[in-house]
């Protein structure tokens, strides 16, 4: 289906921003929030029109490159406008100025007070001096060159030529932080497309937790005020577990998680009381929250346990074997069951109906992709 209008933003369900913040951005932007990005590759210089929102959204430089991990997450978020090839490149910018060709080019795309976001502090401050656009040069700025140099190959299908492994593999703030939450020392070089792969369905099943916390927080409340149960340092999943419970109370809870866990007067205090709940909980939407931060967990654990394989205890990333180009081939949820079930010797399928996507359009869930699929078509 074809585009009404642009979205704004990639993911259908990145960390929750209200809708008045938003357009408070796009007012501030103006031309309805887009920003033009000057993008240097080998051979020349490309351009492109982005969703400008995405830079100014808290913690931007924490979530942008998750957008930019498959080539079909960026559909929503950046466009191709012109790419050209220079001859002398290195003469494009200069202590003197700024090639005439790529003022040009800049000025053909470029809307009257429109920002430019450019990856160097000295192409924004000549273009400021010489052409008078106001540019952007900043973390939030830099996630998204990261994400155009690791999809380069489908950003800008025209380049030829090809960055070096180093440069489009570099760590990006945003894959850091995922990393180190969950525990993993990566260095830059380290880097491979298994590891960025497996890093964003780490960070697909945070948001999983994320995108539902505010209503299961109020459940919580709500399950303090009918049974009088205290949920004061309840972990999320517990609470989704109490909803589990409220909505069907004959059904047994196998607990494989500390934190779900429910005492013996909790589990009986809940079903005797789940009727008096009618009317005040979303009984079956706390279950299917239930059914899907569960199936987040299961994911997260797999993507864990790879992520320890392919990151050796001597601190050496695994190289990657038969590995796919980014953008290219199989997601990457298809490959960590493949990849674990071929490190540890055993089948780990995904369940036969997953509950739902992720939460995102760009999730790499088999149902996120099949849903971008049907959007696009």
């Amino acid at each position: 289906m074809a585009r009404k209008g642009w979205k704004r933003r990639g993911r259908s369900s990145t960390p929750a921003v209200p809708k008045t913040q938003i357009c408070t951005i796009v007012d501030e932007l103006g031309n309805t929030g887009l920003v033009l990005l000057l993008f240097e590759t080998p051979s020349g210089f490309a351009i492109f029109n982005i969703d400008g929102v995405q830079l100014f959204l808290p913690k931007a430089e924490e979530n942008i490159w998750a957008n930019y991990v498959k080539d079909y997450m960026t559909y929503r978020v950046i466009w191709l406008k012109e790419f050209k090839t220079f001859k002398d490149k290195s003469n494009a910018f200069n202590h003197t100025g700024m090639n005439s060709e790529l003022a040009q080019m800049i000025k053909k795309w470029h809307l009257p007070g429109q920002k430019l976001a450019v990856g160097k502090q000295e192409h924004k401050s000549i273009i400021e001096q010489k052409l008078k656009i106001s540019c952007l040069f900043n973390d939030a700025v830099m996630e998204v060159m990261w994400g155009i140099k690791h999809l380069m190959k489908s950003l800008v299908p025209q380049e030829e030529s090809e960055l070096p492994m180093e440069e489009r593999l570099q760590m990006s703030y945003g894959l850091k932080t995922v990393l180190n939450r969950h525990g993993f020392s990566v260095k830059p070089e380290m880097v491979n497309e298994r590891i960025i792969d497996t890093a964003c369905v780490l960070y697909d099943c945070d948001l999983c937790e994320t995108k539902h916390s505010e209503f299961l927080l109020s459940a919580g409340e709500c399950i303090m005020e009918v049974s009088g149960i205290a949920c004061q340092g309840w972990s999320l999943m517990k609470i989704a577990t109490a909803l589990k419970v409220l909505y069907d109370p004959e059904t047994d809870i196998v607990y494989d998680d500390p934190e779900s866990m429910l005492s013996k007067d909790e589990l009986l205090r809940l079903k005797a009381d789940a009727r008096l709940y009618d009317g005040k909980l979303l009984k079956r939407t706390g279950a299917a929250v239930y059914n899907e931060i569960v199936w987040a967990r299961e994911v997260k654990d797999d993507a864990t346990r790879l992520l320890n394989i392919l990151v050796h205890d001597d601190g050496h990333a695994a190289l990657p074997q038969n590995s796919v180009p980014p953008g290219r081939g199989d997601h990457a949820l298809t490959l960590l069951s493949l990849e674990v079930e071929k490190q540890e010797g055993r089948h780990m399928g995904m369940p036969e109906n997953p509950p739902m996507p992720l939460g995102r359009a760009g999730s790499i869930s088999e149902p996120a992709v099949q849903e971008v699929k049907q959007e696009m078509v």
